[in-house]
């Protein structure tokens, strides 16, 4: 119940959290290379990202997550991003939304102050599980990033600059 609620808030404020991590990307100097993909296009791929992120990580194995995952890797290596680049926007945008959860006070306001046995525990533990799920999840599309890219790099292509 908790876990999806704050799923749920995440994917409605999605276009917020949007732009504050397609700002991080275009000014971290971790990141530089993502100032030449076009910006519509960025904010386009986190928002859908943040949008459907219960469906994500409901099944972060799923072969729709790997295939969405392995393009990107794809798209970037074609853009001329290097791999680490690509990794450290995924550690954004993990960064990103725990700040959100943290700065909203999503997590304080999402299980009443009961202090029993049985409703803190059962709250704590669906937050628990979220973000193993989110952990997952990105653990799954950083490894995805990762084959697309090296797919394109194996190939023999050079990423255009």
């Amino acid at each position: 119940m908790i876990a999806a609620k704050l799923v749920e808030l995440i994917e409605i404020h999605a276009p917020r959290i949007t732009t504050d991590i397609v700002e991080d990307l275009w000014i971290n100097e971790r990141t530089r290379g993502f100032r030449a993909v076009r910006r519509a296009d960025l904010e386009q791929r986190v928002f859908q990202l943040l949008h459907h992120l219960g469906n994500w990580i409901g099944d972060p194995r799923s072969d729709k997550t790997r295939a969405e995952f392995t393009d990107w890797g794809r798209r970037r290596f074609d853009q001329g991003i290097p791999l680490s680049e690509l990794i450290f926007a995924i550690i954004i945008i993990k960064q990103h939304l725990r700040r959100y959860i943290s700065d909203n006070g999503l997590v304080d306001a999402s299980f009443p102050r009961v202090e029993g046995d049985y409703v803190l525990p059962l709250h704590l533990h669906g937050l628990q599980e979220l973000n193993a799920q989110v952990g997952r999840f990105f653990d799954e599309a950083l490894y995805s990033l990762a084959v697309g890219y090296e797919e394109r790099a194996r190939a023999g292509l050079s990423p255009s600059s």
